[in-house]
């Protein structure tokens, strides 16, 4: 027996329909064709993996998350940290393809798959396997504060879960939909590691199969990366100590409406910085009569750190010509340098950043 979808509330109708205009509004600014539109999903991608593994305690800096995301750098074995960014990114990509598949049906194959994506570096957790042991979750002082149902009861909760994903409260508000499901998996706590991650993975599969967002700008990782210690509040109210299907979740729904209503306006925010962004480096540019292709190289260099790879891979051009454009931004001082050979990466100069920023 699953927990049950809780009645919302005016109050929460009322959140929703403000969401829904949020959502709308930036589903029509994210889709226009902007030049700018493509660092910032990358930048955003970056802030939705960076976000959610952190509150699995893997911890990366922003650069080196673009770096891996974009493929430009690789993990090793035995970087425990980059690796668990770098898978997060293959499930979140599979997120991406499995959202657009008209064929597509929810199955407990799909999320074994998923935890397979996000855990593979990690045997210890038996990846895209059920758990066959007890598991619970201890808080900081060690004490145990919620315990998962039984081992044995495990593959026949999580087939229940995907044919409720499948077939059931189908005219609930998708982003409903996508708590419940998180709740679901994390409450039944099917794996014996990475349950938060998949869980979180798994809302953002509800709602990238809405269609109206992309992962990036539709899932709440980044907002709960943010607010971790009232993300594990709200967890614990809504599944106390240990698995109960009677227990009432709308505190829960609440909690996640309001992550998504903060994640849509900082979304819209952004998206109205980077244009604002890019009018400013086009007037730079052009006042300066360089080709306005370096427009990329400066906005990449400011949303994280760039490289000649990245910056030739979206002009357009030769690594040639991008080396030499980054040696013009290096001696007007409007970047700075960071490493050397393949590895070397641009950010944007300060007196640009304050300049902007004015």
């Amino acid at each position: 027996m699953l927990l049950a979808t809780p009645s919302l509330t005016s109050d929460l109708r009322a959140r929703l329909a403000e969401l829904d205009a949020l959502r709308l509004t930036l589903g029509q600014a994210s889709h226009r064709p902007a030049r700018w539109m493509g660092t910032l999903r990358r930048l955003q991608q970056a802030s939705v993996v960076e976000g959610s593994t952190a509150i699995e305690g893997f911890q990366v800096s922003s650069e080196d998350a673009l770096a891996l995301l974009s493929g430009e750098a690789q993990a090793q074995p035995g970087e425990e940290d980059r690796l668990a960014v770098a898978c997060y990114g293959r499930a979140m990509d599979h997120v991406g393809v499995m959202g657009r598949d008209p064929a597509f049906r929810w199955l407990d194959r799909v999320i074994l798959d998923l935890h397979f994506d996000a855990c593979w570096f990690e045997p210890q957790a038996s990846p895209g396997m059920w758990r066959t042991g007890p598991v619970g979750i201890a808080g900081s002082d060690g004490r145990l504060v919620y315990q998962g149902p039984d081992a044995q009861d495990v593959a026949g909760l999580m087939a229940e879960t995907a044919s409720w994903l499948q077939e059931d409260d189908l005219d609930v508000h998708v982003v409903v939909r996508a708590a419940m499901a998180h709740l679901h998996v994390i409450s039944i706590h099917p794996f014996r590691d990475g349950n938060g991650r998949v869980s979180r993975i798994v809302q953002s599969l509800v709602l990238a199969r809405d269609g109206l967002l992309t992962p990036a700008l539709g899932s709440i990782e980044e907002y709960l990366g943010e607010n971790t210690l009232a993300y594990y509040a709200a967890l614990q109210e809504a599944h106390g100590e240990r698995y109960e299907p009677t227990r009432d979740v709308s505190g829960w729904i609440g909690f996640c409406v309001d992550a998504h209503l903060a994640q849509a306006r900082q979304r819209l925010a952004q998206i109205a910085a980077a244009e604002s962004r890019w009018s400013a480096l086009e007037d730079l540019a052009r006042h300066r009569r360089w080709p306005q292709r370096l427009v990329i190289a400066l906005e990449q260099s400011f949303l994280g750190s760039s490289s000649r790879a990245l910056y030739a891979k979206e002009a357009g051009i030769s690594l040639a010509t991008a080396t030499a454009d980054f040696r013009r931004l290096l001696d007007a001082e409007l970047v700075v340098q960071r490493g050397q050979g393949p590895t070397t990466r641009y950010l944007v100069a300060e007196q640009l950043r304050e300049r902007l920023a004015a």
